[in-house]
């Protein structure tokens, strides 16, 4: 009896904490938002409730439109510069931009096809990302991959293999991301372990 109860109760957390969450975050949003502005507005006589998040949300297409010029852009690099050279601020600034590039999808650009290779030893199998293609002067095709790590896609090793060593699965590069990120929980929607072959043969 204890038993059914108990897994009745992991049951039902494990449908509200989702839930929770997903509420959670849009009400933290909501007011990171609405208060972000709020002492201009409050300077100038104004408290309509969610007034805050318009002005927000055009004070941020508006540096949206400033860094996207070669004026703002430069402007952003010579800060991001600053940022680099301050100890602490850099390393949680760089970690908190390779996570914002992984979700923005700047990493898909780069990536041409998912491939899966015997990395780091015969027997293991790793999903990675196409970035290049070569010939050495005898003819033979090489693939230049980028192998990622989890749940960051951003960093990694870069490798060089025979591009008959490769086996493609049928999974497009925003599934492979996502099935990294999630350590393998997201697996494109099959096993992945089907698209693999024997390596006995």
């Amino acid at each position: 009896m204890f038993q059914l109860i108990k897994r009745r109760l992991i049951a039902g957390l494990l449908a509200i904490v989702p839930i929770a969450l997903t509420f959670w975050i849009l009400r933290f949003l909501f007011r990171f938002l609405d208060s972000f502005t709020a002492p201009i507005l409050k300077n100038i006589g104004l408290e309509i409730p969610g007034l805050g998040i318009i002005l927000t949300l055009l004070i941020i297409f508006l540096l949206g439109l400033f860094i996207t010029n070669v004026l703002g852009r430069t402007i952003f690099n010579w800060g991001e510069k600053i940022l680099a050279k301050l100890p602490l601020v850099n390393t949680i600034y760089n970690a908190v931009k390779q996570i914002t590039n992984a979700f923005s999808g700047k990493s898909m650009k780069d990536f041409k096809q998912v491939i899966f290779i015997q990395y780091p030893r015969k027997g293991l199998w790793t999903m990675c990302f196409v970035t290049n293609q070569s010939k050495n002067e005898f003819g033979d095709e090489f693939y230049h991959v980028f192998v990622p790590t989890t749940p960051n896609p951003t960093s990694g090793v870069f490798v060089v293999i025979p591009k008959k060593d490769a086996i493609h699965p049928d999974i497009s590069v925003e599934e492979g991301l996502k099935s990294i990120i999630s350590g393998g929980i997201l697996d494109a929607g099959t096993s992945l372990s089907t698209k693999l072959p024997n390596i006995d043969k």
